[in-house]
Protein backbone atom coordinates (compact mmCIF):
# COMPACT_ATOMS: atom_id res chain seq x y z
CA UNK A 1 0.00 0.00 0.00
CA UNK A 2 1.37 3.19 -1.19
CA UNK A 3 2.34 5.65 1.75
CA UNK A 4 1.01 9.01 1.54
CA UNK A 5 1.76 12.43 3.55
CA UNK A 6 0.37 15.74 2.87
CA UNK A 7 0.58 18.85 4.69
CA UNK A 8 -2.30 20.85 6.04
CA UNK A 9 -1.62 24.81 5.89
CA UNK A 10 -3.27 25.99 9.33
CA UNK A 11 -4.18 29.63 9.41
CA UNK A 12 -7.36 30.56 8.30
CA UNK A 13 -10.29 28.60 7.30
CA UNK A 14 -10.94 26.16 4.07
CA UNK A 15 -12.75 27.85 1.28
CA UNK A 16 -14.19 26.42 -1.83
CA UNK A 17 -11.08 26.24 -3.36
CA UNK A 18 -9.64 24.23 -0.97
CA UNK A 19 -12.41 21.80 -1.24
CA UNK A 20 -12.56 20.88 -5.00
CA UNK A 21 -8.85 21.13 -5.11
CA UNK A 22 -7.56 18.81 -2.53
CA UNK A 23 -9.72 18.04 0.37
CA UNK A 24 -11.64 15.83 -2.11
CA UNK A 25 -9.06 14.02 -3.35
CA UNK A 26 -7.83 13.61 0.16
CA UNK A 27 -11.01 11.71 1.30
CA UNK A 28 -10.42 9.32 -1.83
CA UNK A 29 -6.84 8.90 -0.84
CA UNK A 30 -7.88 7.56 2.73
CA UNK A 31 -10.02 4.81 1.19
CA UNK A 32 -6.80 2.70 -1.11
CA UNK A 33 -3.57 4.77 0.58
CA UNK A 34 -2.24 4.62 4.07
CA UNK A 35 -2.38 8.53 4.69
CA UNK A 36 -0.68 10.87 7.13
CA UNK A 37 -2.32 14.64 7.41
CA UNK A 38 -0.49 16.72 9.33
CA UNK A 39 -1.59 20.14 10.15
CA UNK A 40 1.76 22.73 9.63
CA UNK A 41 1.89 24.77 12.47
CA UNK A 42 5.73 25.23 12.72
CA UNK A 43 5.59 25.85 8.65
CA UNK A 44 3.52 28.83 9.76
CA UNK A 45 5.87 30.32 11.76
CA UNK A 46 8.06 31.36 8.87
CA UNK A 47 5.41 33.58 7.44
CA UNK A 48 4.20 34.03 10.74
CA UNK A 49 6.32 34.41 13.36
CA UNK A 50 4.13 35.75 16.23
CA UNK A 51 0.21 34.70 15.93
CA UNK A 52 -1.93 35.57 17.84
CA UNK A 53 -3.60 32.19 18.62
CA UNK A 54 -2.18 29.46 17.04
CA UNK A 55 -3.68 27.08 19.09
CA UNK A 56 -7.60 28.36 17.87
CA UNK A 57 -6.25 28.87 14.66
CA UNK A 58 -5.37 24.86 14.89
CA UNK A 59 -8.49 23.71 15.91
CA UNK A 60 -10.59 25.25 13.64
CA UNK A 61 -8.46 23.68 10.52
CA UNK A 62 -8.75 20.47 12.52
CA UNK A 63 -12.12 20.76 12.60
CA UNK A 64 -13.29 21.61 9.04
CA UNK A 65 -10.94 18.91 7.52
CA UNK A 66 -12.95 16.66 9.83
CA UNK A 67 -16.28 18.02 8.98
CA UNK A 68 -15.53 17.44 5.17
CA UNK A 69 -14.97 13.95 5.40
CA UNK A 70 -10.99 13.28 6.84
CA UNK A 71 -11.36 10.02 8.83
CA UNK A 72 -9.47 9.42 11.65
CA UNK A 73 -10.31 5.76 11.64
CA UNK A 74 -8.77 5.68 8.11
CA UNK A 75 -6.24 8.00 8.24
CA UNK A 76 -3.60 9.18 10.45
CA UNK A 77 -4.54 13.31 10.85
CA UNK A 78 -2.24 15.28 13.41
CA UNK A 79 -0.76 18.38 14.21
CA UNK A 80 2.74 18.53 13.43
CA UNK A 81 4.11 20.00 16.44
CA UNK A 82 3.11 16.98 18.23
CA UNK A 83 5.37 14.97 16.81
CA UNK A 84 8.66 16.01 18.15
CA UNK A 85 10.64 13.05 15.81
CA UNK A 86 9.98 15.52 12.74
CA UNK A 87 12.27 18.48 14.47
CA UNK A 88 15.10 16.03 15.03
CA UNK A 89 15.00 14.46 11.62
CA UNK A 90 14.90 18.32 10.21
CA UNK A 91 17.78 19.02 12.18
CA UNK A 92 20.12 16.29 10.86
CA UNK A 93 19.02 16.52 7.10
CA UNK A 94 19.89 20.75 7.59
CA UNK A 95 23.72 19.46 8.34
CA UNK A 96 23.96 18.14 4.73
CA UNK A 97 21.68 20.96 3.19
CA UNK A 98 23.81 23.61 0.93
CA UNK A 99 23.58 27.52 1.69
CA UNK A 100 23.39 27.70 -2.27
CA UNK A 101 21.02 25.08 -3.38
CA UNK A 102 18.77 26.77 -0.70
CA UNK A 103 18.98 30.23 -1.88
CA UNK A 104 18.05 29.18 -5.31
CA UNK A 105 14.69 27.65 -4.48
CA UNK A 106 11.52 29.94 -6.10
CA UNK A 107 9.73 29.76 -2.61
CA UNK A 108 12.41 31.56 -0.87
CA UNK A 109 13.21 34.21 -3.38
CA UNK A 110 9.58 34.77 -3.52
CA UNK A 111 8.55 34.97 -0.18
CA UNK A 112 11.67 37.34 0.61
CA UNK A 113 10.79 39.53 -1.92
CA UNK A 114 7.35 39.68 0.12
CA UNK A 115 8.71 39.80 3.50
CA UNK A 116 12.13 41.74 3.32
CA UNK A 117 11.98 42.53 7.07
CA UNK A 118 11.13 38.72 7.96
CA UNK A 119 13.81 37.06 5.95
CA UNK A 120 14.49 34.03 8.98
CA UNK A 121 16.36 30.77 8.74
CA UNK A 122 12.90 28.75 8.71
CA UNK A 123 12.20 30.64 5.42
CA UNK A 124 15.58 29.45 3.96
CA UNK A 125 15.22 25.58 5.25
CA UNK A 126 11.40 25.21 4.63
CA UNK A 127 12.31 23.06 1.62
CA UNK A 128 14.03 20.73 4.53
CA UNK A 129 11.14 21.01 7.14
CA UNK A 130 9.19 19.56 4.32
CA UNK A 131 11.56 16.86 3.50
CA UNK A 132 11.78 15.71 6.91
CA UNK A 133 7.47 15.63 6.74
CA UNK A 134 7.90 13.37 4.34
CA UNK A 135 10.90 11.07 4.84
CA UNK A 136 10.42 10.59 8.48
CA UNK A 137 6.83 8.35 7.25
CA UNK A 138 8.77 7.10 3.75
CA UNK A 139 6.44 8.19 2.15
CA UNK A 140 5.93 7.29 -1.84
CA UNK A 141 3.93 9.83 -2.89
CA UNK A 142 2.91 14.00 -1.90
CA UNK A 143 -0.09 15.57 -3.52
CA UNK A 144 1.78 18.56 -4.29
CA UNK A 145 0.72 21.95 -6.19
CA UNK A 146 3.03 23.62 -8.91
CA UNK A 147 4.16 25.97 -6.54
CA UNK A 148 5.40 22.94 -4.03
CA UNK A 149 7.09 21.15 -6.91
CA UNK A 150 10.25 22.01 -6.26
CA UNK A 151 10.27 21.64 -2.55
CA UNK A 152 9.42 18.09 -3.07
CA UNK A 153 12.12 17.85 -5.37
CA UNK A 154 14.39 19.39 -2.89
CA UNK A 155 12.83 16.37 -0.76
CA UNK A 156 13.75 13.71 -3.40
CA UNK A 157 17.55 15.39 -3.53
CA UNK A 158 18.42 14.75 0.23
CA UNK A 159 16.62 11.36 0.54
CA UNK A 160 18.72 10.37 -2.73
CA UNK A 161 21.77 12.67 -0.72
CA UNK A 162 21.22 10.28 2.51
CA UNK A 163 20.95 7.10 0.94
CA UNK A 164 24.30 7.66 -1.19
CA UNK A 165 26.27 9.40 1.70
CA UNK A 166 25.33 6.34 4.33
CA UNK A 167 25.57 4.04 1.37
CA UNK A 168 22.20 2.54 2.58
CA UNK A 169 18.64 2.79 0.87
CA UNK A 170 16.62 4.12 4.07
CA UNK A 171 14.56 6.43 2.31
CA UNK A 172 12.20 5.87 -0.49
CA UNK A 173 12.24 8.56 -3.30
CA UNK A 174 9.04 10.22 -3.00
CA UNK A 175 7.31 10.92 -6.55
CA UNK A 176 4.23 13.91 -6.60
CA UNK A 177 0.38 13.10 -7.08
CA UNK A 178 -1.08 15.78 -8.30
CA UNK A 179 -3.99 16.19 -9.41
CA UNK A 180 -5.23 16.58 -12.65
CA UNK A 181 -8.14 16.85 -15.25
CA UNK A 182 -11.50 15.78 -13.58
CA UNK A 183 -10.07 15.49 -9.95
CA UNK A 184 -8.57 18.90 -9.79
CA UNK A 185 -11.42 21.45 -10.53
CA UNK A 186 -9.58 25.32 -10.23
CA UNK A 187 -11.88 26.91 -8.62
CA UNK A 188 -11.63 31.24 -9.50
CA UNK A 189 -12.11 34.07 -6.96
CA UNK A 190 -15.09 36.24 -6.81
CA UNK A 191 -12.67 39.47 -7.96
CA UNK A 192 -12.60 38.45 -11.77
CA UNK A 193 -9.16 36.65 -12.21
CA UNK A 194 -7.03 33.75 -10.76
CA UNK A 195 -7.98 31.02 -8.51
CA UNK A 196 -9.59 31.13 -5.18
CA UNK A 197 -7.46 32.23 -2.46
CA UNK A 198 -7.57 33.71 1.18
CA UNK A 199 -4.73 35.64 0.84
CA UNK A 200 -6.30 37.51 -2.54
CA UNK A 201 -9.06 38.19 -0.36
CA UNK A 202 -11.44 36.43 -2.74
CA UNK A 203 -12.74 33.48 -1.63
CA UNK A 204 -15.45 31.77 0.72
CA UNK A 205 -15.00 29.77 3.25
CA UNK A 206 -16.77 26.58 3.94
CA UNK A 207 -17.42 28.04 7.44
CA UNK A 208 -18.84 31.47 6.03
CA UNK A 209 -22.49 32.61 6.97
CA UNK A 210 -25.17 32.83 4.81
CA UNK A 211 -24.83 36.29 5.09
CA UNK A 212 -21.21 37.43 4.47
CA UNK A 213 -21.90 34.73 1.22
CA UNK A 214 -24.62 36.97 -0.16
CA UNK A 215 -22.53 40.16 0.38
CA UNK A 216 -19.49 38.73 -1.41
CA UNK A 217 -21.02 36.68 -4.38
CA UNK A 218 -23.15 40.10 -5.15
CA UNK A 219 -20.36 42.40 -5.33
CA UNK A 220 -18.29 39.40 -7.91
CA UNK A 221 -16.70 41.17 -10.83
CA UNK A 222 -18.92 41.01 -13.83
CA UNK A 223 -19.10 43.16 -16.80
CA UNK A 224 -21.25 45.00 -18.98
CA UNK A 225 -22.81 42.10 -20.51
CA UNK A 226 -22.84 40.41 -23.86
CA UNK A 227 -24.30 42.51 -26.81
CA UNK A 228 -24.08 39.66 -29.65
CA UNK A 229 -25.60 36.13 -29.58
CA UNK A 230 -23.24 33.35 -29.21
CA UNK A 231 -20.26 35.77 -27.83
CA UNK A 232 -17.44 33.85 -26.21
CA UNK A 233 -17.59 34.62 -22.30
CA UNK A 234 -14.61 36.86 -21.07
CA UNK A 235 -12.96 35.65 -18.06
CA UNK A 236 -14.57 37.14 -15.41
CA UNK A 237 -17.91 35.91 -16.42
CA UNK A 238 -16.34 32.08 -17.26
CA UNK A 239 -15.82 32.84 -13.32
CA UNK A 240 -18.97 33.09 -12.09
CA UNK A 241 -19.93 30.19 -14.46
CA UNK A 242 -17.30 28.02 -13.14
CA UNK A 243 -18.57 28.53 -9.66
CA UNK A 244 -21.96 27.67 -10.71
CA UNK A 245 -21.11 24.21 -12.29
CA UNK A 246 -19.95 23.65 -9.12
CA UNK A 247 -22.64 24.24 -6.93
CA UNK A 248 -25.48 24.52 -8.78
CA UNK A 249 -28.03 21.77 -10.86
CA UNK A 250 -27.05 21.50 -14.22
CA UNK A 251 -30.39 22.78 -15.54
CA UNK A 252 -29.51 25.71 -13.48
CA UNK A 253 -26.25 26.18 -15.36
CA UNK A 254 -27.79 25.65 -18.55
CA UNK A 255 -30.29 28.28 -18.10
CA UNK A 256 -28.44 31.20 -17.49
CA UNK A 257 -25.60 29.96 -19.96
CA UNK A 258 -29.14 29.88 -22.83
CA UNK A 259 -29.23 33.51 -20.99
CA UNK A 260 -25.65 34.43 -21.60
CA UNK A 261 -26.15 32.93 -25.43
CA UNK A 262 -29.02 35.11 -26.32
CA UNK A 263 -28.43 38.29 -24.71
CA UNK A 264 -30.82 38.39 -21.82
CA UNK A 265 -28.89 37.31 -19.40
CA UNK A 266 -29.55 39.40 -15.96
CA UNK A 267 -26.40 39.25 -13.78
CA UNK A 268 -28.41 40.12 -10.70
CA UNK A 269 -30.33 37.29 -10.95
CA UNK A 270 -27.20 34.69 -11.88
CA UNK A 271 -25.67 36.46 -8.23
CA UNK A 272 -28.32 35.53 -6.59
CA UNK A 273 -28.87 32.06 -7.78
CA UNK A 274 -25.33 31.30 -7.47
CA UNK A 275 -25.02 32.61 -3.64
CA UNK A 276 -28.28 30.64 -2.55
CA UNK A 277 -26.35 27.46 -4.04
CA UNK A 278 -23.38 28.13 -2.57
CA UNK A 279 -25.54 28.64 0.89
CA UNK A 280 -27.13 25.37 0.35
CA UNK A 281 -24.03 23.28 -0.55
CA UNK A 282 -22.15 24.49 2.42
CA UNK A 283 -24.65 24.79 5.17
CA UNK A 284 -24.26 20.68 5.95
CA UNK A 285 -20.18 21.38 6.36
CA UNK A 286 -20.90 24.31 8.17
CA UNK A 287 -23.12 22.83 10.67
CA UNK A 288 -20.53 20.27 10.77
CA UNK A 289 -17.79 22.36 11.52
CA UNK A 290 -19.49 24.08 14.81
CA UNK A 291 -20.17 20.60 15.86
CA UNK A 292 -17.01 19.41 15.66
CA UNK A 293 -15.21 22.61 17.04
CA UNK A 294 -17.36 22.79 20.47
CA UNK A 295 -16.69 19.19 20.98
CA UNK A 296 -13.27 19.56 22.88
CA UNK A 297 -12.68 16.05 24.11
CA UNK A 298 -13.25 14.42 20.45
CA UNK A 299 -10.86 16.88 19.30
CA UNK A 300 -8.08 16.14 22.14
CA UNK A 301 -9.24 12.24 21.17
CA UNK A 302 -7.70 13.05 17.23
CA UNK A 303 -5.23 14.59 18.03
CA UNK A 304 -3.79 12.53 20.93
CA UNK A 305 -4.54 9.90 18.44
CA UNK A 306 -3.00 11.10 15.61
CA UNK A 307 -0.13 12.00 17.28
CA UNK A 308 0.60 8.46 18.97
CA UNK A 309 0.43 7.16 15.60
CA UNK A 310 2.55 9.67 13.86
CA UNK A 311 5.13 8.82 16.51
CA UNK A 312 5.25 5.50 16.00
CA UNK A 313 5.85 5.58 12.65
CA UNK A 314 8.29 8.23 12.91
CA UNK A 315 9.97 6.96 16.21
CA UNK A 316 11.21 4.01 13.79
CA UNK A 317 12.37 6.06 11.18
CA UNK A 318 14.19 8.24 13.49
CA UNK A 319 15.51 5.56 15.16
CA UNK A 320 17.09 3.54 12.04
CA UNK A 321 18.47 7.20 11.05
CA UNK A 322 20.63 7.80 14.02
CA UNK A 323 21.94 4.63 14.22
CA UNK A 324 23.29 4.97 10.02
CA UNK A 325 24.42 8.03 11.14
CA UNK A 326 26.07 6.45 13.70
CA UNK A 327 24.69 7.88 17.24
CA UNK A 328 24.94 5.36 19.99
CA UNK A 329 23.79 5.61 23.52
CA UNK A 330 26.60 5.44 26.69
CA UNK A 331 23.43 4.17 29.06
Amino acid sequence: MPIVVSGIRSTGNLHLGNYFGAVKNFIKMQEDHQTFFFIADFHSLTTHPTPSDLHTNVKQVLAEYLACGIDPEKSTIFIQSDVPEILELYLLLNMNAYLGELERTTSFKDKARQQPENVNAGLLTYPVLMAADILIHKANLVPVGKDQEQNLEMARTFARRFNRMYNVETFPIPQAYIFEGKDMVKIPGLDGSGKMGKSEGNAISLAESPASIRKKVMRAVTDAGPTEMHQTKPEVIQNLFTLMEVVSAPDVVSHFDNAYIDCSIRYGDMKKQLAEDIINFTNPIRARIEEIAKDNAYLSKVAKNGAEKARESASKTLEEVRKIIGFRRFY
